[in-house]
């Protein structure tokens, strides 16, 4: 069969199937490339802004839990802090706002390619949302055996039932993240002095 001069049942010559081969694996090459390589993200410095972000919470005299989520160009496209008691509002959890914000600078409800930084790993709600939203990693600092949905008490992000899958990488700069938690919840116990 011909169409025009061409014959479409003949082979392209083999120098153009060499290339196209050459080219292919050089693009999947670049790929791998880039994704090892994108392990070299710091998350620890990144943690830290989070844990600024905590901070203000605690100043606010809110449960200190602080995020901020990070586009694929890896700039920050949002960042919150615990606001339940400031806007009475139980929503209003770090992870939630964060999302709020990186979805109205993205214009869109979904946020694939993105990667949430939180202080303490994500409760069911923040879990549910994260999920909903198609980001692609969270990474937290310190566990919570009472709330966490990423792995302590549910993991939401390995549920195969789901049908969307998160990376999770926990643990980054743990210490400083449970200790920011325990000292809040120290202070919130000790009675005040008395007069």
């Amino acid at each position: 069969m011909t169409f025009g001069k061409v014959n479409v049942h003949q082979r392209p010559p083999i120098n153009i199937i060499l290339h196209s081969i050459m080219w292919g694996k050089l693009l999947i090459a670049v790929r791998v490339y880039r994704k090892k390589h994108s392990m070299s993200i710091d998350y620890e410095s990144l943690m830290l802004k989070a844990i600024d972000e905590a901070k203000k919470a605690r100043r606010l005299k809110e449960v200190p839990i602080g995020a901020l989520i990070i586009g694929r160009d890896e700039a920050i496209l949002a960042r919150s802090h615990n606001q339940v008691i400031t806007r009475d509002d139980p929503t209003a959890h770090a992870e939630i706002l964060s999302l709020r914000k990186a979805c109205r600078i993205a214009g869109n409800y979904r946020l694939p390619g993105t990667t949430l930084y939180v202080t303490v790993e994500p409760c069911p709600m923040c879990m549910g949302a994260i999920v909903h939203a198609r980001v692609a990693r969270i990474v937290f600092g310190a566990y919570d055996p009472k709330w966490g949905a990423a792995g302590s008490l549910y993991n939401l992000p390995a549920d195969s039932r789901l049908n969307h899958r998160v990376d999770v990488v926990s643990g980054i700069l743990e210490e400083p993240c449970r200790q920011l938690m325990q000292d809040f919840f120290r202070s919130k116990r000790t009675p005040p002095p008395a007069r």
